[in-house]
């Protein structure tokens, strides 16, 4: 017998409607899940590897990308709200430019349509690029990124420079990319800075660095440069190189996040929610295992949950798996109102990249287990009553979890080691 046959509830990425995201067991429906994401659009990566739009309410069945092809099975992507502040983010024509010529609808962009801008250098001598002005704040941290391809002129231009611009980031950091071969060469003054290829030649690019002042002239910038290890954009044009460039996107925050669409203003897309999976017919009071496999998008400072709780907004008994705010550790908690039972943790390596993990619940008998190893228990302690509902928050709204999922299940029986190992293994 299957492990999944003991589940009472397991959500593999796979169905859904409008505002419902379908589990596949029970068969009954009860442990669907209900979706928010306001009234607003989102984007995701469909099974041909394409950014494609999702209509408000959606669920995003995210198709990871690697070596730029995208994977056979999707993965439930969850986001915060973020807003897009660069206001024409497929219009790099309209930004400013020097010793650049600009031409739209010039190659085939990450979304499958001929939207992609073409930069190509004069002849003159001097920096040739494209650069933004946009307003930020001082002391907020910025990810900005964009969509860059080989150029199409006989001249194939290697290496580009893309930093931010010195109005409201000091000496302004950023990082040289070699476009050939779809990697960073050179970073001047950032700690997290990444590359990501999106197939057909594109790359997403992005740099992440926090506003020293409040500046109206801060933004993007993506020269032509010279050499691979440093800065050098003063260059002898050549009429016959150029490159392709899409998607630029400013958010506020630690991490990018999906691709945020603007034409003329900023455009901010709502948080995901999901709740109301299970009925109290579906969970054990007494024990039980909650289970993940997840990913966490990036570090941010704030808790992110997902939890079996009491039904309500109370939430008197809880079972959760949290991703605190230091890098890396993931927590399993059991909490019976007024105070936590067990508190069970572990650091792994890469919380960004998918790791299973498991929360067993029983009177004198906690555990988690994650990647197929015992990391942590906890031999004291009592259950509560009450459990009634699976949510990716808190277990009452607070602390929703963002990140990448590729099944969540829950089993209302406390499973043997060599279970428990098996299923996070």
């Amino acid at each position: 017998m299957s492990l999944y046959d003991k589940a009472s509830i397991a959500m593999i990425p796979s169905g859904y409607k409008a505002s419902t995201l379908y589990s596949v067991i029970p068969a009954n429906g009860n442990g669907d899940f209900s979706h928010i994401r306001g009234n607003t659009d989102a984007t995701r990566v469909n099974k041909d590897g394409l950014i494609e739009n999702v209509s408000s309410n959606i669920p995003r069945l995210d198709y990871p990308l690697t070596n730029g092809l995208a994977g056979d099975c999707p993965n439930l992507l969850v986001e915060p709200s973020r807003t897009n502040i660069s206001p024409d983010s497929e219009r790099m024509d309209l930004w400013n430019s020097l010793r650049v010529t600009r031409t739209i609808n010039s190659g085939v962009s990450p979304d499958g349509a001929n939207t992609a801008v073409k930069v190509a250098m004069t002849s003159d001598t001097g920096e040739h690029s494209v650069y933004d002005g946009v307003s930020v704040s001082s002391g907020t941290t910025y990810t900005n990124s964009i969509f860059i391809k080989r150029g199409t002129g006989s001249a194939d231009w290697q290496y580009f420079q893309f930093r931010y611009r010195n109005g409201g980031f000091g000496t302004g950091g950023g990082v040289v990319v070699d476009i050939h071969n779809g990697t960073i060469t050179y970073n001047s003054g950032l700690t997290d800075y990444g590359i990501e290829n999106y197939g057909n030649g594109w790359y997403r690019v992005y740099i992440t660095q926090t506003a020293t002042t409040t500046s109206s002239s801060a933004g993007p910038v993506l020269a032509f440069n010279e050499i691979a290890n440093g800065y050098d954009v003063s260059i002898v044009g050549n009429i016959n190189a150029d490159v392709l460039i899409w998607g630029s996107q400013i958010e506020a925050g630690s991490y990018q996040t999906s691709y945020i669409k603007t034409s003329g203003g900023q455009v901010t897309r709502s948080s995901d929610a999901y709740y109301n999976s299970g009925t109290t017919a579906d969970f054990n009071d007494s024990e039980g295992v909650l289970f993940v496999e997840i990913a966490a998008l990036g570090t941010d400072g704030i808790t992110k949950r997902l939890s079996v709780s009491s039904s309500g907004t109370s939430a008197d008994y809880v079972i959760r798996i949290e991703f605190r705010p230091t890098e890396n550790q993931i927590y399993g908690v059991i909490f019976v109102n007024p105070s936590n039972v067990a508190v069970l943790t572990h650091t792994v390596s890469d919380w960004t990249q998918m790791n299973k993990v498991a929360v067993k619940y029983k009177t004198n008998d906690f555990a988690l287990w994650i990647n197929g190893v015992e990391v942590s228990t906890d031999s004291f302690g009592s259950t509560g009553t009450g459990l009634g509902t699976l949510r990716l928050d808190s277990g009452s709204g607070g602390n929703s979890w963002y990140g990448n999922l590729k099944q969540l299940i829950y089993f209302n029986e406390a499973l043997t080691d060599t279970e428990l190992q098996t299923l996070t293994s």
